[in-house]
């Protein structure tokens, strides 16, 4: 099937104006002002009037086999569905595992990882869980890295959290050169997703390894860094020292009201103080737990992320805060792409793959969602179930 977009508004993150775009083998083939086509019965036609075209969304933290646990077996969160992504116009996940790394396991992550490719959307995965050592598929991180074509680096691994393995810096230094190598051996990013709590030493641990070896701040990908106003602080710190950061979406009002700050308003204050769009991604932590914990570490209250949340927080961005859109795009689109070594995604450009949304242009619902060629969306409603949706 060829399908030929018209007359939509193109933002590749970047607005390039009114544009046909062509889709054929999967991939983006032409992006050009006028795209005229002998009309056939083979060449699916969607027209783009009134609506706003842009890249499929990344979300690049989701525990797609569930998460959970920590209020007993009972409290384990469900795996993700097809259709909770798609109609949040995410079409690229990278699924990691979380406080469960006994339960949950490698070979469960790269099943359901292969099962949500097969289904329909881009799924990549990190290699690990909050623990150290690192539990991996094959024994090394630099193996698990460069001959599984699903691994792209290594995560999420905890600090600053009661429920981590407690690192030192030589632990979390050794996994960061093993995921380093096996990311340049395999031409992958190798990038290491660390999951921040609430403790007091916040981003210390990675400054330590920072400081103490050779190893580069963007070889780490901090994540929840808006979970609370000090650690959001010592994000921009970090950020303005060219590390990156990234937005947890999914919250629940008890988190704001104990000082989390939203996503939106996360983005705008980085901005403000001077941080790089480039920089700055968000990730929604679907199918994990939403912990809230008493003063001595008690699990009181259990809530689940929602993919969701990733399309709502860049909606806050835009209309709340007042982000441009291009701005807002970029946080889910090109720079996670780029952070986390995905070829031919987070753009919309001839050569790339033909991941994209259809937004209406006056509110910015989502009305189309193309994954590789393939419309999983059409008018909101999910048109491509997953296998026992």
């Amino acid at each position: 099937m060829i399908t030929l977009i018209k007359n939509t508004e193109v933002y590749t993150p970047d607005y390039i104006g009114k544009k046909d775009v062509l889709i054929t083998d999967r991939r983006i083939a032409k992006v050009a002002d006028q795209i005229n086509l002998q009309e056939l019965e083979w060449i699916q036609y969607i027209d783009g009037t009134g609506k706003v075209l842009t890249p499929g969304f990344i979300d690049g933290h989701v525990h797609i086999t569930g998460g959970g646990g920590e209020g007993s077996f009972r409290s384990r969160t469900p795996e993700l569905m097809l259709s909770d992504a798609t109609t949040s116009g995410v079409t690229t996940v990278v699924g990691v595992i979380g406080t469960d790394g006994t339960t949950r396991t490698m070979t469960n992550l790269v099943a359901k990882a292969r099962a949500l490719r097969e289904e329909g959307i881009t799924t990549y995965i990190h290699t690990g869980s909050y623990q150290v050592p690192v539990r991996t598929l094959t024994g090394k991180i630099e193996d698990d890295i460069m001959l599984i074509d699903l691994i792209i680096g290594a995560g999420e691994i905890a600090i600053a959290d009661h429920r981590s393995s407690q690192p030192t810096v030589d632990e979390l230094a050794r996994i960061a050169s093993q995921a380093r190598v096996g990311g340049m051996l395999s031409g992958k990013s190798g990038i290491v997703n660390v999951h921040v709590g609430d403790s007091p030493d916040k981003l210390q641990l990675i400054d330590q390894v920072i400081e103490q070896t050779d190893i580069p701040i963007t070889q780490f990908y901090p994540t929840h860094i808006n979970r609370n106003r000090k650690l959001f602080e010592k994000g921009i710190e970090y950020a303005k020292r060219g590390g990156y950061v990234d937005f947890t979406t999914s919250t629940i009002p008890t988190f704001i009201e104990e000082g989390e700050v939203k996503s939106a308003k996360a983005l705008r204050l980085m901005l403000e103080a001077g941080v790089p769009i480039e920089q700055i991604t968000f990730t929604s932590d679907a199918q994990g737990s939403l912990p809230d914990f008493d003063h001595n570490g008690r699990l009181i209250g259990l809530k689940v992320g929602r993919v969701r949340s990733l399309y709502e927080a860049f909606i806050e961005a835009i209309h709340e805060e007042e982000i441009d859109i291009t701005d807002a795009l970029k946080t889910i689109t090109r720079n996670p792409a780029s952070i986390l070594g995905l070829n031919n995604k987070g753009e919309i450009k001839e050569g790339y793959d033909a991941d994209l949304i259809l937004l209406d242009q006056q509110d910015l619902s989502i009305h189309t969602v193309i994954s590789s060629g393939q419309m999983m969306v059409k008018d909101g409603e999910a048109i491509v179930n997953g296998t026992f949706e």
